[in-house]
């Protein structure tokens, strides 16, 4: 709308004046090009999709004198804090600590800052167990976490602090699994961990574990050691040192109880009764029937075998855990798979139902013991009624996964298997504000399920569970069939009599150039091309196949014959890009053989001297045929050193490269190859995230947000970098473009992103439970030299060479905020070394009216599909990348429906701005006014000119309100007062604006409408100019108002 030129003097009119910096020379850059260690990625940060489905736990404790507050700790996924009985759960671990697994937990009753942990699961098993590095302290709830020693106790099982002086405490240590080790048994602290007494020790391989403390009298402890060692095939539990004993002086001296009990016992759990000091109890696994619950009713003198179900002793190394209750000294506590509960002493016990089967720990609040929390292999949860019913574990990111394999699915979906829970689907994005629940889906096989499936068409999936069962899952129908190999029952037998073994993860593979062809492995690799309905042997036995390994996997009382102690298996699998007839085998005890020819001859390819081991994974290069990459590791030996091997030429030679991967916890589990970039590698460790740029030669620690937690696996897909870890459930790492680049960085350097979808997602809350959502749009990594505060970046974006969208290194003031106002001025970060911004994908933000509320949104509208060009200017250098947004291809439009959004989008904002910039103009029109009024309000003179003003006023006040309703100040208010035109503009773009393109006739009338009415409104303010104004201005040359009045 034209304003008239006499009306010019009516509006206060402001200039910036703006001076640009002057260009530097860009032949003085540096083009020294920096290592990956050197250059900064400042926000290139990972996301965690969830599940948000808890993974193992083994150790939680509540507050004495906060009943609301509950900690829990996961087995890889650190500590855990809830302040609202399990409602929500927040890590407090991150950052503090060196490795990820917890295996106990305790709270001081006297002071409840104080916080003590120890590392390491004592729920010790032979798959996904990770040691521990000892014992870490807060003495602020949580807030701070300091390393107090036991560096090498390796799996902890319990503390105990003094009820009164959190000075004192006991640490059950454990102790290594695979081996001997000097640090086991029970450790003392009089001061807070500065120093440590061994209390206890029984012997190399005897550990402690299970301590208990009565709570009466602080000096008496009872400790169960158990006499133990893990090899890869076997779990031996139990022999001459396993023991109870019992301390009267706070763990000065020890007695060895034995009135009442077997002479040789495996593993034990032990409780004295807080009712009744003289209540002793004891879950022990013993041969046969000496098996079961033991209580003693005289503080230990003597013991009695109170019930010898067999419910309350399977798996006897996994469980055997006891919990006397704190208030009822007939009630008793059992976990195992399930928990039990006894009213009567441990006479009978009933089961006791938790959200998961397999239960580890119990906290029952000393003074209610209505108020407990149970751990277990699906997470904590917190019960208020004594186990009637419990929290939820779906807000538990601490999901553990084996491997990860993702489609290619837009959004892709990521697929794994979950130790203790199912194999899953999960999508990478969803439409919500956060992916949860609805967006994951059980498939094929079960928890250590490798899966297989053609990515552009994974309708059909296969899956593996323990023992080598295998399934075919049908997406259509959702529903498996069992397509094993040679379908015996396994469990409870013996390996050696197997006519096949199978790693309790054992590889499933797709041919690359055949979707039909599955490889799945045994001791011998299998192809079908059917489905599964018909297998070949199409390998030896590939492994060393050591009869004396293949053993009952549990002795000298409890066999163990799971699947987790089958031993001379494979354990990985991988085809070549290159060539269809190369496939690679690895095997659990350290051999790898290839084939050339499609199975029909097997080579061993074993490097020189290699020691027994997993090859875990084994990466055929994307870009060189006969180029491979395997990992080893060796923590069943106790080694825990990394082990990463390259071949160029199919296996003849190898070499170690592991140069920079450093700290005693940190084997490597897996490592990938770009898929863009040769030489650009991809490690996940026990503890850590690294990459080599050079192939191998160095890797360089790159951990931004990813938390301490073993990666077990990795993938790409669509240039993203998806991690399977141990104990935090899937990370993304979106668009590995800025590491795939950062070998051109010499000074200013804007990254080519990846092309990108117009797909919409919501924005995740951080304090959701649910997994993040990528934000939507596209991602601009960026490189920056040296920075000073002076010194600006900015960020234009291009459509066919017009600029529709500007951002700015520096908080221009143009755009406040206020309730139902804009949103704040979004700023780009400016540090040194790379820099991640994204794109909304949103023309320029609409304006707004000063602290007016309006029920719609001030952004800009989407854009469409297309190509687009990025400008970033730095101190005189500007650099440009030209990049492209395709359409959703879940929504077949064609592209006149883009077009006609467009059009209309572009038109609506043109109206709102008018509206809103017209607004604004009048209203500086009004205060003008108002100024003369006031200032010359006592001179009788100017009479006749102040009514003209007054009248103005408020025909441009009546005008406005018709425009916008100044009324509204809440949200609610929008449903007390009418909206008007403003708002219902603002209404229909957010309308138009969807995903979906195209544009609906009732869209189309209402905007029609709408531009009438705006016609009308702004014909009565032209009115207004034409005929009001004009008179006011020549009253006011008339009257010959002076220029100063005073």
């Amino acid at each position: 709308m034209r304003i008239p030129s006499y009306f010019i003097v009516l509006i206060l009119i402001s200039t910036t004046l703006t001076f640009g910096q002057k260009k530097k020379n860009e032949n003085k850059k540096d083009n020294k090009k920096e290592s990956i260690a050197s250059i900064k990625f400042n926000n290139l940060n990972w996301r965690n999709i969830g599940p948000f489905r808890g993974g193992r736990s083994v150790a939680s404790s509540g507050v004495l004198k906060n009943p609301s507050t509950f900690y829990m700790g996961s087995t890889g996924g650190g500590v855990w804090k809830t302040e609202d009985y399990g409602t929500h759960w927040n890590n407090i671990s991150d950052g503090f600590f060196a490795t990820g697994t917890v295996g106990a937990i305790a709270v001081s009753e006297s002071d409840p800052n104080i916080v003590v942990v120890g590392m390491g699961e004592h729920a010790a098993r032979g798959v996904m167990t990770s040691m521990g590095d000892g014992v870490y302290k807060s003495e602020d709830a949580g807030e701070t976490w300091k390393h107090i020693g036991l560096d090498y106790s390796r799996h902890i099982s319990d503390i105990q602090i003094h009820p009164t002086n959190p000075d004192i405490f006991y640490v059950a240590v454990q102790g290594a699994q695979y081996g001997p080790s000097k640090e086991r048994g029970i450790y003392k602290t009089l001061d807070g961990g500065k120093t440590w007494i061994k209390s206890l020790f029984i012997g190399e391989f005897s550990g402690a574990s299970s301590l208990s403390m009565d709570m009466n009298n602080p000096r008496i402890l009872y400790a169960a050691i158990w006499d133990h060692e893990r090899t890869p095939w076997q779990m031996r539990s139990g022999g001459l040192k396993s023991g109870i004993y019992k301390s009267i002086d706070g763990g000065e001296k020890w007695v060895r109880l034995e009135k009442g009990l077997p002479k040789i016992i495996g593993k034990s759990g032990i409780s004295v009764s807080r009712a009744n000091p003289s209540i002793v109890y004891i879950n022990l696994e013993g041969e046969d029937e000496k098996s079961g619950v033991y209580r003693s009713d005289n503080s230990g003198e003597t013991w009695k075998q109170v019930n010898k179900n067999r419910i309350a002793v399977t798996r006897s190394w996994y469980y055997m855990e006891v919990f006397a209750d704190p208030q009822d000294e007939n009630v008793v506590y059992v976990l195992n798979a399930p928990a039990l509960k006894s009213i009567d002493k441990g006479k009978t016990f009933k089961k006791l139902s938790t959200p998961h089967g397999d239960n580890h720990h119990l906290w029952i609040h000393p003074y209610n013991n209505k108020l407990m929390i149970n751990s277990n292999d699906g997470g904590a949860n917190v019960s208020l009624n004594g186990g009637k019913s419990w929290s939820t574990q779906q807000n538990q990111p601490t999901a553990q996964f084996y491997r990860v394999i993702a489609d290619a699915q837009v959004p892709y979906h990521v697929y794994g298997g979950q130790q203790d829970n199912s194999a899953i689907g999960i999508k990478s994005r969803d439409s919500d504000s956060g992916i949860d629940w609805k967006d994951w889906y059980s498939v094929a096989g079960c928890e250590s399920a490798f899966l297989a499936f053609d990515p552009y068409n994974p309708e059909v999936i296969f899956g593996g569970c323990y023992q080598g069962i295998i399934e075919r899952w049908h997406r259509s129908s959702n529903s498996g069939k069992g397509i094993k190999e040679y379908p015996e029952l396994s469990l409870g037998n013996i390996p050696k009599d197997f006519k096949f073994r199978y790693n309790w993860n054992a590889p499933i593979l797709r041919a690359t150039s055949d979707s039909n062809t599955i490889y799945h492995a045994g001791n011998v690799v299998f192809k079908t091309k059917d489905g599964g309905n018909k297998w070949e042997v199409i390998s030896p036995d590939l492994t060393r196949n050591n009869k004396s390994q293949q053993i009952p996997g549990g002795t000298p009382f409890t066999n163990e014959a799971a699947g987790g102690e089958n031993y001379n298996t494979l354990m990985s699998l991988a085809t070549s890009p290159h060539d269809s007839a190369v496939l690679w085998a690895g095997s659990d005890d350290g051999l790898i053989h290839i084939t050339k020819d499609g199975g029909r001859n097997w080579e061993n390819v074993t490097p020189r001297n290699l020691k027994e081991g997993i090859i875990n994974s084994i990466e055929v290069s994307p870009h060189k045929s006969g180029k491979a990459y395997i990992t080893m590791m060796r923590y069943k030996f106790m080694d825990l050193t990394p082990y990463v091997y390259k071949t160029e030429d199919y296996g003849k030679s190898w070499k170690l490269i592991t140069d920079g991967i450093k700290g005693e916890h940190n084997f490597v589990r897996v490592v990938r190859a770009d898929k863009k970039i040769p030489g650009l590698l991809y490690a996940g460790s026990e503890t850590g995230f690294y990459i080599s740029h050079n192939d191998g030669d160095r890797w360089d620690l790159f951990q931004n947000n990813l938390p301490i937690v073993p990666i077990n696996d990795l993938f790409i897909q669509d240039n993203d970098l998806i991690a399977a870890t141990a104990g935090r459930s899937f990370w993304i790492l979106d668009d590995l473009s800025p590491i795939q680049e950062q070998k051109m960085v010499s000074d200013l350097h804007l990254v080519t992103p990846k092309t990108n979808y117009r797909i919409f997602s919501g924005k995740t809350s951080k304090s959701s439970n649910q997994g993040t959502n990528p934000l939507n749009g596209v991602i601009f990594d960026y490189h920056l030299p040296k920075v000073e505060d002076s010194l600006e970046v900015s960020l234009e974006i291009f459509s066919n060479e017009k600029l529709i969208r500007t951002y700015n290194s520096k908080k221009t003031n143009k755009t406040k905020s206020w309730p139902g106002g804009p949103d704040p001025e979004q700023i780009l970060p400016k540090k040194e070394g790379f820099n991640r911004f994204h794109w909304d994908l949103r023309r320029e933000p609409l304006p707004s009216v000063n602290n007016v509320f309006v029920y719609g949104s001030y952004l800009g509208t989407r854009v469409a599909p297309g190509n687009y060009k990025a400008r970033l200017k730095f101190n005189g250098l500007e650099r440009e990348v030209l990049f492209s947004v395709l359409p959703n291809p879940n929504m077949p439009y064609k592209i006149s429906d883009f077009e006609e959004q467009q059009n209309l989008l572009i038109e609506i904002e043109i109206g709102i701005k008018n509206i809103h910039q017209t607004v604004t103009k009048m209203r500086k029109v009004q205060k003008q006014l108002s100024n003369y009024r006031e200032i010359l309000k006592d001179n009788f003179s100017y009479e006749t000119l102040l009514k003209k003003a007054e009248g103005i006023e408020q025909k441009l006040k009546d005008w406005e309100q018709n425009l916008i309703q100044p009324k509204q100040k809440t949200f609610q208010d929008v449903i007390n007062f009418n909206n008007k035109l403003n708002a219902q503009w603002m209404y229909l773009k957010d309308f138009v604006d969807s995903e979906h393109p195209r544009v609906t006739q009732g869209a189309l009338e209402r905007h029609k409408d709408l531009q009438n009415e705006w016609f009308i409104q702004r014909t009565s303010l032209e009115n207004i100019i034409e005929i009001d104004f004009k008179s006011f201005e020549n009253e006011f040359k008339s009257a010959k108002v002076p220029a100063l009045v005073f």
